[in-house]
Order: structure tokens, then C-alpha cells, then sequence
């Protein structure tokens, strides 16, 4: 038999997710990250919301974080 991903749990995925996305992960990391989010749709909801987050600071925009964007991030920011 092959080895299987291992999977990971919700706090673990999430705490990779910035380093997911800037592939700053070995790779056995990010298939285990990439692997939990194939089945779990919290997560995929927290790297949607992580991307958006980097578009908007990408951009560069002087405008506020909209008030539903802010309260999500201090939701995270608390759970780290």
C-alpha cells in the first residue's frame, strides 16, 4: 500500500493558509493543507477570505476594511 495524506485538523490548516498561498510550505506541507481543504468547506471559506484580504491589500486602496471583511479578520486574528 502507498502512503496516505495525513490529515490535519481545521487549526492546523488554517494557521498554514498565508504560507499556502505564498508557497512558503515544504511540500508535504501544502499537499496536507491542499488535501484538508479538498473536504473541508470552512477552510476553503478562510482561503477565499484570505485571498480577498491579499487583493485588497495589494491594491493599495485608502478605502476602510468593509465593516463584515474587519470583523472576520479579528474573528481569525483571536483564533490564532
Amino acid at each position: 500500500m502507498g502512503e496516505t495524506t495525513a490529515t490535519i485538523p481545521c487549526s492546523e490548516a488554517v494557521r498554514q493558509l498565508w504560507d499556502y498561498l505564498d508557497h512558503a510550505i515544504a511540500p508535504e506541507d501544502q499537499e496536507k493543507v491542499e488535501h484538508h481543504l479538498s473536504f473541508c468547506r470552512r477552510c476553503c471559506g478562510e482561503l477565499e477570505f484570505a485571498k480577498e484580504i491579499r487583493a485588497f491589500l495589494a491594491s493599495g486602496s485608502s478605502e476602510e476594511i468593509p465593516i463584515d471583511v474587519k470583523k472576520h479578520l479579528e474573528r481569525f486574528v483571536e483564533e490564532l
